[in-house]
């Protein structure tokens, strides 16, 4: 176990250092990519990769909401290249528009806003009542009893240790899929301590939020994205950041999934604090294109 804990102690140190971008240009900026067992670049890095971009060209103010497009595959063998666009620094506001690059194409864009901290208005909704995250089994110990049912190409993204502890409320039956309502609940935090820097904080949670959102979406018809005959990938992704947090305590990520059509499916997200506080929304849909067999 204190090995296992240090492996991954390890891996969040390193997940550090690949969203912490080379800078090339005043605005132009380079990452590498790891592999965690996905078919392309995992969606969250490029993320956390853009946000990191934007947030190193803006100062005295705390990344508000960012609206993403992924437009082609990352090729995890290759450097991205993030451009990043001043589009207009205000009073209060600034906004920055991110493009990633890969073989001279796009592969994702951003546009993110940035504000100065000021006192107003405030309420949220309740965080759902759900078992704490101490009375759960961690993702990871499920997962090594479900590796010898999965196939060989999808035992990967369950077996490769993560620098994030998941706990679902409702653990998925990948040998016995059942229907459910589109609704979900998981308990996350990174494995250690980390520094105190919120904008650090921030570009953990974004890439973190892409893990299990559209998921949701394949609950009512008892299928998953490791098992099931599907073609799945992120088109979009939205994220609100309301309050601070710190992704080194245990926050949980509330979903659902109001539509699923067009081979596409819908699903959102909110992220509360362990005390009840709305720490941040995300949206995303994504395709889901069943593989008809021959």
């Amino acid at each position: 176990v204190a090995e296992e804990h240090a492996s991954r102690e390890r891996l969040l140190a390193d997940l550090i250092k690949v969203l912490t971008l080379e800078r090339l240009e005043i605005n132009l900026f380079r990452g590498e990519s790891r592999d965690i067992g996905s078919p392309q670049v995992f969606g969250g890095q490029v993320l956390g990769q853009a946000l990191a971009a934007a947030s190193g060209t803006v100062s005295g103010r705390e990344v508000h909401s960012f609206h993403a497009y992924f437009l082609r595959r990352g090729d995890v063998n290759l450097p991205i290249v993030y451009e990043v666009d001043r589009a207009r620094d205000g009073n209060h506001f600034s906004m920055r528009r991110v493009i990633a690059i890969q073989n001279g194409e796009q592969i994702f864009n951003m546009s993110a806003s940035f504000q100065s901290h000021e006192e107003g208005l405030e309420h949220q909704i309740s965080a759902p009542v759900v078992p704490a995250p101490e009375e759960l089994v961690d993702l990871a110990a499920h997962a090594r009893e479900l590796l010898a049912h999965l196939p060989e190409r999808r035992r990967q993204f369950l077996s490769l240790p993560r620098p994030f502890e998941f706990r679902p409320v409702h653990p998925t039956d990948y040998r016995n899929q059942q229907k459910r309502a589109p609704r979900n609940s998981v308990w996350f935090r990174a494995v250690s301590k980390l520094p105190d820097d919120d904008a650090l904080h921030r570009v953990l949670l974004a890439y973190v939020s892409d893990f299990a959102l559209l998921e949701t979406a394949l609950m009512p018809h008892a299928m998953n994205s490791l098992t099931s005959p599907l073609v799945m990938a992120s088109i979009d992704h939205a994220m609100w950041f309301h309050r601070s947090a710190r992704v080194d305590d245990w926050l949980l990520y509330s979903t659902d999934s109001p539509s699923a059509s067009g081979a596409r499916g819908f699903a959102r997200g909110s992220i509360f604090a362990r005390d009840g506080r709305l720490v941040a929304s995300t949206a995303q849909e994504g395709l889901m294109r069943v593989i008809k067999p021959q």
